[in-house]
């Protein structure tokens, strides 16, 4: 694979018909949205981590079954989600549900350290009220928002239609509001 980078569309053309470098090259361009989504889910980085190496497996697996029309990434983040979302029951099963933050790191500039402290509580605040919404809204603000997915992108993760990922979405955003506005 020289030259410019190959196309979605030309590297799961050429994955769907064998090509082992081109699934491999998909993996490395998919691999961190991929962890993200789990982690979403899950909220676990090694359920995460475990999570999307299934995934890429069973997707590896369920290539001859990818329409050649569709898009790639939103069909592997819909197996990604499934099977981080198979994982957090089984979790949830096995211990409960531990929920934990997250640090965002900034990549930008480094802050003055009063702007680093409010920031970093605005997080807090923010991943803490995340935190006692129910998974399902978790998930969708996560994918919108947190991940920057669109809304089709989300829908299709979620397995619902665009319609309904959006309501959902709404409903989720307004309950997120009124847990913020609670006193703490």
């Amino acid at each position: 694979m020289e030259g410019r980078p190959l196309e979605e569309a030309e590297l799961a053309r050429r994955a769907r018909e064998g090509d082992d470098a081109a699934y491999e090259e998909l993996v490395k361009r998919y691999g961190q949205i991929a962890f993200r989504v789990a982690w979403l889910v899950t909220r676990d980085r090694a359920e995460a981590e475990d999570s999307v190496q299934e995934a890429f497996v069973k997707a590896y697996y369920a290539l001859p079954r990818f329409h050649p029309d569709a898009q790639f990434r939103p069909w592997l983040l819909k197996i990604v989600a499934n099977e981080a979302r198979n994982r957090a029951r089984s979790m949830r099963r096995r211990q409960g549900l531990a929920l934990r933050t997250a640090a965002v790191s900034d990549r930008d500039a480094a802050p003055s350290p009063e702007t680093a402290a409010l920031a970093q509580e605005d997080r807090e605040v923010l991943l803490a009220a995340l935190n006692r919404l129910s998974p399902p809204d978790r998930e969708v603000i996560g994918y919108r928002f947190l991940l920057g997915l669109s809304e089709s992108e989300t829908a299709n993760i979620l397995d619902v239609r665009l319609g309904t990922a959006k309501s959902r979405l709404s409903r989720a955003m307004a309950r997120l509001r009124v847990v913020l506005e609670e006193p703490t």
